[in-house]
């Protein structure tokens, strides 16, 4: 089976493009604007890292694309630049990859297209108490008019174009994602070890998560199901607050959860970026991922940051 994955040098990438490897039965190519990056020497052994999509000779036959590439969301304060640069990593290397695709003769079987669940938008408000909060969004719910929903809205936009090519496709709506050496949680872990984490504002706001196992492993089971089409929410189904988040995190690091992060200093800190993501959050389920058959590896919350974490706290 030939691959094709752009975005492969990120968390989500690495991880697929390493079970690829260890099956040992696929040849991948990685779209990459550098590839001399030590994550593809690590992980590509004799598999190809291009810089442009005509490398791929016209006789090769792609099997699979796994569309992840685009500038990370949570980086960098949302400018209007910034802002700019997200929309246009994901929107221009989609665009591109699709017209590329309507020149093969041979099409892939099967496009998958990351997305997040910034799709569905926002709550009515960051401090939502009453009983919208905790209504459950599943695959149907409805976007807004907040920069994290028309991100997702134009992506998913883009690469939906595909199925007028005949290829059957996938968009992946993906949550909070968890594991080693990356991702979210690397990012809130040093200071939850020092005993200085807490939840963020109310901790009321929804915190809709996946094991980065449970990600990889989705991709591959809408490649090996050829019925599955359309969008899949990748979030464990038992979505927790952020409050409850943190308690955990903190008990599985054997640390107190008791410095909270008022959320004006969020707002001041991280503008729209931080009230976006971090003071917002809805109870997004993977109801139609669970309805196709998928089963969590990981489903729990203590169970994953424990599985995650153990080599860490005892080191």
């Amino acid at each position: 089976m030939n691959i094709l994955i752009t975005g492969g040098t990120g968390f989500v990438g690495q991880a697929i493009i390493a079970r690829l490897n260890s099956e040992g039965h696929c040849q991948v190519w990685v779209l990459t604007r550098n590839p001399e990056n030590p994550v593809l020497e690590n992980h590509l052994a004799n598999n190809h890292a291009i810089t442009c999509l005509d490398q791929i000779e016209e006789g090769t036959t792609i099997d699979v694309v796994i569309n992840l590439a685009g500038e990370p969301i949570a980086d960098k304060r949302w400018s209007d630049n910034q802002k700019q640069k997200i929309m246009a990593s994901r929107i221009t290397t989609t665009n591109k990859l699709l017209a590329w695709l309507a020149t093969r003769t041979i099409k892939p079987k099967i496009l998958i297209s990351a997305s997040a669940i910034g799709y569905y938008g926002v709550q009515t408000s960051v401090e939502a108490s009453d009983q919208t909060n905790d209504l459950e969004i599943d695959e149907t719910g409805q976007p807004d008019a907040s920069f994290s929903s028309e991100l997702c809205q134009r992506w998913e936009s883009e690469a939906l174009a595909a199925t007028k090519l005949g290829i059957r496709t996938c968009i992946i709506r993906i949550g909070v994602v968890l594991g080693k050496d990356g991702g979210a949680l690397s990012k809130m872990l040093l200071p939850f070890k020092l005993g200085l984490g807490g939840r963020i504002g109310s901790g009321k706001q929804w915190m809709p998560w996946i094991h980065i196992q449970d990600l990889r492993d989705l991709f591959f089971f809408c490649i090996e199901n050829p019925q599955i089409e359309g969008v899949l929410n990748a979030t464990s189904p038992n979505v927790v607050s952020n409050k409850q988040f943190s308690t955990c995190l903190a008990s599985v690091l054997s640390r107190p959860a008791a410095l909270p992060m008022p959320a004006f200093v969020i707002k001041l800190l991280m503008g729209q970026m931080g009230e976006e993501l971090l003071l917002s959050g809805k109870k997004v389920v993977p109801k139609k991922t669970l309805s196709l058959g998928y089963h969590f590896s990981y489903p729990n919350l203590e169970q994953a940051l424990t599985e995650i974490l153990t080599e860490q706290t005892v080191s």
